[in-house]
């Protein structure tokens, strides 16, 4: 990622990432929003779980040249699913088919992260018949997630899409500010709007888009964050 790649055209795109607003998380949007920038991020969509404040936070102090998505990770009663360029809330749930409706109600982009991922609220978690039916709603197939340390989850994700002709991407699903850049997705720009993104995932061949630079030590991070995050939402979720 650098700066003369961008005026040229190319965007640096992260459509999955958390702050402090998701229960799993401890990372300060500011803190997100900056290291994007200082990695060469254009484009990075804050996804907290089922919430947008920070979001909203994150895009009202995003530094020069980094745009920030007003997004949500929507927990639905058919698996996880992604919100990009919203501006309400959307409840968590929702039958999959509504929680897409209402994206597309606000002008949003619907997406399917790590539909395969068997240890997280994930769309073929229990099969790929939901995922089938699911697939001529959304918009895009999260087809790399850095947090898929094992398994052939990614692959299958990348299949599940060339098979649909669906866009894939790229995402870090940055819950800790070690995460934030390690996957993204290059794509042709300008990219402003929801409409120009899904022209820009459309109009290029998926499998040339996808750039992943998860680490091993990032990768290897993963299952004891996942642990880490597991407890203190635990703890979060106690009643006062």
């Amino acid at each position: 990622m650098d700066g003369r790649a961008a005026a040229a055209g190319r965007c640096f795109v992260d459509l999955h990432c958390h702050t402090d607003r998701s229960f799993d998380s401890l990372s300060d949007p500011l803190r997100v929003i900056r290291k994007a920038a200082a990695l060469g991020l254009t484009h990075l969509a804050i996804t907290d779980h089922d919430r947008i404040d920070g979001a909203l936070f994150a895009r009202d102090h995003a530094p020069e040249g980094l745009t920030v998505i007003v997004g949500e990770e929507i927990r639905s009663a058919d698996g996880d699913i992604l919100a990009t360029w919203i501006e309400e809330a959307i409840p968590p749930g929702l039958p999959a088919a509504e929680t897409i409706a209402r994206i597309h109600a606000q002008g949003g982009l619907a997406g399917v992260p790590h539909p395969f991922d068997r240890f997280r609220g994930s769309a073929a978690k229990d099969g790929v018949e939901r995922l089938e039916r699911l697939a001529p709603m959304v918009d895009y197939i999260e087809t790399f997630n850095a947090r898929v340390p094992f398994g052939d989850a990614n692959t299958r994700a990348a299949q599940f899409a060339r098979e649909h002709g669906l866009p894939g991407v790229a995402s870090s699903d940055a819950h800790t500010l070690l995460e934030v850049g390690v996957a993204y997705t290059v794509l042709p720009g300008p990219i402003g709007s929801a409409a120009e993104l899904r022209v820009a995932l459309a109009s290029v061949d998926p499998s040339a888009l996808v750039t992943q630079r998860a680490s091993r030590l990032v990768r290897g991070f993963m299952p004891v964050a996942k642990v880490v995050q597991r407890l203190r939402g635990n703890v979060r979720r106690v009643p006062q």
